[in-house]
This record gives structure tokens, sequence and C-alpha cells, in this order.
């Protein structure tokens, strides 16, 4: 089972550092404008975009393949357990990685309230989803 924890936690490191790359070289485009016309206040809402990146791009790849670049790196995939996986379940299972902390009730909840033997975070039970390996 530390086995399974552990890729899990791997991918999910490896597609943070993919997404803070990313703000990063969004950021480093678009801040050359935001000095020339003195606008830095934008920068105030950047927690909000990433939160807003995070979710469309484990809902994207997971409503679409199944899978992220970092599941898909650890050999993971997510399956809907009565049918077939949509964006709609994607979205409800990945809403905790808004902004990352709440993700760490998901799994403290999950952990808590879970069987033993139990690979799913409590957004997962609800979301009727699950992360298998390939």
């Amino acid at each position: 089972m530390a086995g399974f924890w552990g890729r899990r936690i791997l991918a999910l490191m490896i597609d943070a550092l993919l997404i803070t790359l990313f703000l990063w070289a969004l950021t480093a485009a678009v801040y050359p404008i935001i000095a020339w016309t003195k606008t830095y206040y934008i920068l105030n809402f950047w927690p909000i975009l990433l939160g807003i990146l995070i979710l469309l791009y484990f809902t994207l790849l997971e409503g679409k393949w199944a899978t992220t670049l970092g599941k898909g790196a650890m050999k993971l995939r997510v399956r809907a357990r009565n049918d077939k996986l949509n964006y709609k379940k994607a979205l409800l299972r990945n809403l905790s990685k808004f902004l990352w902390l709440p993700l760490l009730f998901d799994v403290l909840i999950g952990f808590s309230v879970s069987s033993k033997g139990s690979r799913q975070l409590y957004l997962d039970r609800i979301a009727g989803t699950e992360v298998l390996l390939k």
C-alpha cells in the first residue's frame, strides 16, 4: 500500500511542478505589460488564477484521458466505479486541489473514514471514482 500512495504523492508532486512552471512562464510573459502599465494590483489575483489552472489541468486531463502527466508517469489512472469517467466526475474529485491546501483535509478525512486498504480520497467517494495502477 505504501508503494501505491507513494506513487500518488509523487504524481501529485510532478503535476504541481508542471503547473507551477506554467504559471511562472505566464508571469514572466505578462509581467512586462503589468510593469509598463503599472497595474501591479493584477498580481493580487494570481492565487485565484492558480486555483483555476489547477482545476482546469486536472479536470481536463482526467476527464479526457483518465490520467494526468504525473499520474501517467507513475502508471496510475482514474476510473469511475459505476460508469464512464467524465468531466463532471473529474471536476468533483479534484475540487480539493484548488490552491492545494484543501487537499490536505481531503486526504485526512479520506483516511479517517476509509476502510482498510481503501485507495480513495474523500472526494473520490463522493464522485464515485478511484485511482488504480495501469
